[in-house]
């Protein structure tokens, strides 16, 4: 019986993009499978020029209970926030 394979997350990048973007998982035993899989997967019309794949499990990620803790710092750092720079008149209507 074959072993289990892992869950992969695959990240593809644009012809015409600058980063690379979710677009699916797929279960694979090892990297090399998991990037010829999305290959085939996700790239069939030739549309991206690079591939990440990550294991599921080797991804953290906060908890949305956590949003206010994690973010809250930020909202006290007000030239982060657009309406810290006043525009010219000119360009008022951006």
């Amino acid at each position: 019986m074959p072993a289990q394979s892992d869950l992969w997350e695959v990240f593809i990048r644009g012809q015409h993009g600058v980063s690379h973007r979710h677009v699916g998982s797929l279960h694979a035993h090892d990297a090399e499978m998991a990037i010829n899989n999305a290959r085939d997967v996700y790239t069939r019309r030739n549309e991206g020029v690079s591939i990440w794949v990550v294991r599921s499990t080797d991804i953290t990620a906060t908890s949305p209970a956590d949003r206010g803790p994690l973010f809250e710092p930020a909202n006290s750092k007000v030239y982060r926030h657009p309406t810290f720079f006043k525009l010219p008149k000119e360009v008022d209507k951006m």
